[in-house]
């Protein structure tokens, strides 16, 4: 669906007679296939421009001019055609910083806007004058479905089959497998070679086309097959390629270790929330859940809520740190913000964990002067977002500080439910020490928990684990075993958070007292 969507909006752009188009990308191959799919069905030529090759037609005709390598040139050729057609200017927005060639620009867009005619800058990062940018209108290229995904496999497995059976007759029998089952319908019913095809198909979601193919390309160079074992390396890229983008962090489905202390209210109402995701909702004309905000004491599991919502439903996380989203170039916000929204719903069903919500919606309920609106504006986009959104992306927003946060994030019927996380009880304390001293490998059964517990009063999930890992420390230290008594004198040693920030406690307390579910 991704691309033929771009094609529909891009035919209603030049039907509507938008002469200049901008679509921030480096995948050339993918704008080709969109542009070559608009002229077949509008009936239009295409002509590219590149400073190295000059103007030139698509499908192999003659040089337009040779005198047309220069921007300036080929914009000063273009506002003397009268022909309706598509003009592809790539890497020219580099050149609009010289007056010239923007003013140029504008007088052909001005030409063109009586027409179909249109003309389409390509090339990543994009930073149009401001001139220029209020006559541009921007088309999202989203990234590539699984349609393109399972041609472009099909095609790599088609293309390097003949080298690998060469050297590795494995190869062709596990590539002709898969590609059996792709161009057979019929085979989805039996064979295992359909399960690797779709557990690699969903591995690749997220990638752009080009990251993919490389991906792909590089399984089967390496061993000479593709199977669901290089679903790891597969994974690996794509937590790789997330974290470059710079604004999420990916967290799939087998790195999840996280295990969820108490929080039972919250653990119940998971249960019955799942039944959203399933095709029984789905024939109700139900919406999947739309999310859940957790908002409470420092340290106390939101964070790790999180992690352990996406392991108890079997599905990847997706990290947002707020505060990533703010850039000091005008529109690059909201810009990151629909990149990252745009990645999330790309690769769904999947978690987005969005952390510490209030560092980006702190003004959004105020004037918004303090910077310019942009909270407002971040603000009223991520609720039109949660409320419209029909792609399976459960939210888990986090929160430290209620009274940043606008009151309209908070009534009910933004999120599913609004739970509060206040300092763990005696039972929830219990099996966080019984988790964290399992995870060092320690036999709890040699421990005092009633005397562990009842010393850890007041002390949050996190300052538990941090108990843990500094008496372990001394214990390593002192070369003896870690002992109930070394726990507790760690435990003395520590000023917990609810003594030294008792009042902001006793403040969140009586505000989340019956506006919130607790997570007990």
């Amino acid at each position: 669906m991704a691309l033929s969507t771009s094609v529909h909006d891009f035919r209603t752009l030049i039907r509507s007679h938008h002469p200049l188009i901008v679509i921030e990308t480096v995948e050339e191959e993918r704008v080709l296939a969109l542009l070559q799919s608009v002229i077949a069905q509008e009936r239009m030529p295409l002509f590219e421009w590149s400073v190295t090759r000059g103007l030139t037609r698509h499908d192999d005709g003659p040089t337009i001019s040779k005198i047309t390598a220069t921007p300036l040139a080929v914009l000063q050729h273009l506002q003397g055609l009268t022909v309706e057609a598509i003009f592809w200017l790539k890497d020219m927005t580099p050149h609009l910083q010289d007056s010239a060639v923007a003013r140029q620009l504008r007088e052909v867009s001005h030409h063109f806007g009586r027409s179909r005619t249109t003309c389409v800058l390509t090339g990543h990062p994009i930073a149009l004058p401001l001139d220029i940018e209020k006559i541009a209108v921007h088309l999202e290229l989203q990234l590539p479905d699984r349609n393109e995904l399972q041609s472009m496999l099909q095609h790599v497995l088609e293309s390097l089959s003949p080298r690998t059976s060469l050297r590795r007759p494995r190869s062709t029998t596990v590539a002709q497998s898969i590609l059996s089952s792709i161009n057979d319908s019929t085979a989805a019913n039996h064979g295992p070679s359909v399960k690797e095809r779709e557990t690699i198909l969903f591995a690749l979601k997220g990638l752009t086309l080009h990251q993919a193919r490389q991906v792909i390309t590089q399984c089967v160079v390496e061993d000479g097959s593709l199977s669901a074992d290089d679903v790891q390396r597969i994974l690996k890229r794509k937590v790789q390629a997330i974290k470059d983008g710079g604004l999420l962090e990916y967290y799939p489905l087998e790195d999840n270790r996280f295990e969820l202390g108490g929080f039972a209210n919250l653990k119940s109402w998971l249960e019955r929330a799942k039944v959203g995701f399933t095709a029984e909702a789905k024939s109700l004309n139900l919406t999947p859940p739309r999310g859940i905000m957790l908002v409470g004491v420092p340290g106390c599991g939101k964070s790790l809520a999180a992690k352990a919502i996406a392991k108890e439903w079997q599905l990847p996380l997706l990290k947002l740190d707020a505060g990533r989203l703010f850039d000091k170039f005008v529109g690059e916000s909201e810009k990151n913000f629909r990149k990252a929204i745009e990645t999330a719903e790309s690769l769904s069903p999947i978690v987005l964990w969005i952390d510490e919500i209030e560092k980006a919606m702190a003004a959004g309920g105020g004037s918004g002067e303090a910077d310019a609106g942009l909270s407002r504006r971040l603000f009223g986009a991520f609720l039109t977002w949660l409320q419209e959104k029909r792609q399976e992306v459960f939210v888990v927003a986090t929160a430290n500080n209620l009274s940043l946060l606008p009151p309209e994030l908070l009534r009910k019927g933004r999120f599913d439910e609004i739970f509060f996380v206040d300092l763990p009880d005696d039972i929830e304390r219990e099996s966080i020490w019984t988790i964290h001293l399992g995870l060092r490998k320690q036999d709890v059964k040699q421990f005092d928990l009633i005397k562990i517990v009842s010393a850890s009063d007041g002390f949050s999930g996190s300052e538990i684990e941090q108990a843990v890992v500094a008496a372990l420390y001394r214990a390593l230290h002192q070369k003896t075993p870690l002992t109930t008594d070394l726990l507790i004198e760690e435990l003395t040693n520590t000023m917990p958070l609810s003594v030294t920030r008792r009042e902001d406690i006793d403040q969140l307390r009586e505000t989340a007292q019956g506006r919130f579910v607790n997570v007990r």
